[in-house]
């Protein structure tokens, strides 16, 4: 251990984890030392040191130096520049690349590292959910005084469901600056809806992390505009109407399932007075039904006695 060089130094474990598989792959062998704490969520950033034997240094140091002008065209840029698109977009720019880093990084790709240097978003989508509730909660309250607590509640729960967050993630192309392991790639984990929601509850969280209250919720604001723009030409009742159709989604989504089906099983009563039965079919099978007196109204219906039974059933 002693008599080993140190040849490559970074606060990155995706960095050091890349710059480690480059000398592999020359037959260089490499030790990684670090000594990050190993917690579940670590906001404090610690060197990693990549070492080989004495006889190895030199040559290691020219293969790290041929890659990076390789991929710069000559220019040395700094771990953190593929980030710089993201910034713009969201129109904030990152004191702490790191903590963006860690926003970004799934579970998957930390199963596939060895060093323990790596960790997920998960800590961080939690404190994410938190201050986007609490940023749109207040929204809410100064746009729709005239509504009471049950409507502000509804409505908060349609805005900052996991389909819209999926949506807004990809607007902003998040999706694209996921950090994944070589098995979540394969299966198209860039474009799974469940993994851009969450990761964008992540980003929301580094941001405050790196910059405070006040970033953050002027990027909530800009990124939300539209949603509390609509509900405020429409009336809040009318972003109710697809609250339990997508939680049913998100819910069979999250659990790897088939998407459902809507039948329309029944029309009864005079044309004035129209009643409707709707089926919800997953995977082949009838789940739930339920009447209402327009079809919209019977598929949320439908959706909710669903939800209510497949949630019972896990």
């Amino acid at each position: 251990m002693a008599d080993l060089v140190t040849v490559f130094r970074t606060q990155s474990p995706i960095e050091a984890d890349v710059v480690k598989g480059l000398l592999e792959a020359h037959a260089v062998v490499v030790l990684l030392q670090s000594d990050m704490p190993r917690t579940p969520f670590p906001m404090t950033l610690h060197e990693l040191r990549l070492s080989v034997a004495p006889e190895d240094a030199d040559r290691a140091r020219r293969l790290i130096e041929s890659h990076r002008e390789e991929r710069s065209s000559a220019r040395v840029i700094p771990f953190g520049a593929e980030f710089e698109p993201l910034e713009r977009t969201i129109e904030y720019r990152f004191r702490d690349r790191g903590l963006l880093e860690h926003a970004l990084t799934h579970r998957s790709r930390v199963h596939e590292d060895a060093s323990g240097g790596v960790f997920d978003n998960e800590s961080m989508e939690f404190l994410g959910d938190s201050i986007l509730g609490f940023v749109i909660a207040d929204m809410l309250f100064r746009e729709f005084p005239q509504h009471n607590e049950g409507q502000k509640s509804k409505l908060k729960a349609s805005i900052v469901s996991a389909a819209s967050l999926a949506r807004l993630g990809d607007r902003i192309e998040l999706g694209s600056y996921l950090i994944l392991g070589r098995g979540e790639e394969k299966t198209g984990g860039r474009r799974k809806l469940a993994l851009i929601a969450d990761s964008y509850e992540a980003l929301i969280a580094a941001i405050y992390l790196d910059g405070g209250l006040e970033p953050v919720r002027a990027f909530i604001e800009r990124q939300f505009a539209e949603l509390i723009a609509e509900a405020r030409r429409t009336g809040a009742e009318a972003a109710f109407t697809a609250d339990y159709k997508s939680a049913l989604q998100e819910f069979l989504q999250s659990r790897d399932r088939g998407l459902p089906a809507y039948r329309l099983a029944a029309e009864t009563g005079p044309p004035h007075r129209r009643s409707f039965e709707v089926e919800v079919i997953v995977e082949g099978a009838p789940v739930a039904r339920a009447e209402g007196s327009s079809k919209k109204e019977a598929a949320q219906a439908a959706a909710k006695a669903a939800l209510t039974i497949l949630s019972q059933s896990r």
